[in-house]
Parts: C-alpha cells; structure tokens; sequence
C-alpha cells in the first residue's frame, strides 16, 4: 500500500519555556509528559498517516534508522515487547507501551536497549512467552489455526535456532523431506521447544513415544533413528 505522505522530519529540539519548565513542583508530571511527547513525535515520523499505524514501509526505514535487518529476531522480540497484534504494524498505543517500558524515548536509546531485551528474553518464562508469541504473530488471517511449513522452518530458524541450533537444523531438514504436513498448529510449535529442552541429544536416550508427544515428533525422531543407522 502506498504511503499517504512521507516520514516526517525529526521533531524540533527548541528550548523555548513551556508551561510544564515554569511550574518546578509539577517537575515529575511534567517530564513524564515530555517523554510521551516524544515517545509521539517519534511515531509519527515512521507512521503512514491515514492508517495511523506504522506500516510496513515504516518498519523498514526504522530498522535502518536502528541499523538491524528488517527480518532480525531483535525486530521480532521488539513487537512482543509491545504486545503487537497485527504482523507487520504497530499502533500508536503499542508503540507508546513498548517504548514506555523499555525507558526509551530517542532512536538513539532504542537502539542501545535492544541487547538489554534481548537478555530480558533469554530467562525461561520470558523466553517461553515469547517463543508462543512468535507463533501467534504468523497467524495474520482471522480463524487462522496453522502456520505453512516454510514460515516455521524461517521461525524455528530465527527463534529457536540460536539456543539449539543442532535441534533445529535437523528438525528443519526433516519438516522439509517429509511430506504429511503442510501446516502445523500452536501444539506442536510448542512441543518442539519442549522436546529440544528435554530430550537428550542426539542420541534420544531419554525419549519415550508413551509420553504425551505429537505425532510429527515421533515421526522425528524415528526418521532421526533411521537416519542415524
């Protein structure tokens, strides 16, 4: 879709005496009004104006204004820190909440908090939630249930790959060989974080088809078994 008008310019830096400089015991409320101000002015100049949203367009010119590739997983962990609902967009109340939280307010500082969330997410129950939320954003339809094959290898990839990478090439390699799923659903994205935290590899010691296990991770690791021998 083209955009309605060009990215604005960056907002002005004046020092003119505002309201909220002449009141020193309103000092509290009137910096935390500043920081919404520009945490807005900075929306505005990615947003496309007649969705009021930033679009796709937009998202690009912030990764490069952030120097990261619009595909890097910091782009991924960004949208969940703002609780984006639609892929490829943020709303200017998910905009505000993200950066609110992560205490930014300039490219600048965005930029310098995107290692600290990166960390925040490398704790289990952060990562778990993230790892779940990585899933939903893909599903872009409404009543969408799955997600294609070639997107979950691309995610296994990005979001999985660098804690397990051995697990995850090889899972990728077998949901592209095999040929009994096209899409797979919240359940089994799930249990492939499970299985690669709990199951001893390679050599698959500790796995036990009785447990509750997905079909598509059985059949893994017994194409895993045949491949071995």
């Amino acid at each position: 879709m083209p955009r309605a008008s060009k990215r604005k310019a960056a907002p002005s830096t004046s020092t003119s005496v505002t309201s909220c400089d002449a009141v020193p015991p309103r000092a509290g409320k009137c910096k935390s009004r500043k920081v919404v101000d520009r945490i807005g002015s900075l929306f505005e100049l990615y947003a496309n104006q007649s969705l009021n949203m930033i679009d796709p367009e937009g998202i690009e010119a912030l990764c490069s204004d952030l120097g990261v590739d619009h595909t890097n997983v910091r782009i991924l962990m960004l949208a969940w820190k703002m609780k984006a609902e639609k892929q490829g967009y943020f709303s200017r109340d998910e905009w505000q909440r993200g950066l609110k939280e992560l205490h930014v307010d300039t490219i600048s500082k965005l930029k310098k908090a995107l290692p600290g969330l990166e960390k925040e997410l490398m704790t289990p129950p952060k990562f778990e939630d993230f790892y779940a939320y990585a899933f939903r954003y893909c599903l872009t339809e409404e009543r969408q249930k799955s997600v294609d094959i070639e997107t979950v290898c691309e995610l296994l990839n990005l979001v999985l790959g660098p804690l397990y990478r051995l697990q995850v090439d090889l899972l990728i390699k077998y949901l592209k060989v095999q040929s009994e799923y096209r899409a797979l659903n919240m359940d089994q994205w799930l249990h492939f974080y499970r299985f690669c935290k709990e199951i001893s590899f390679p050599d698959l010691q500790n796995y036990d088809s009785d447990q509750a296990w997905p079909v598509i991770i059985d059949n893994f690791v017994e194409w895993m078994r045949d491949e071995q021998s």
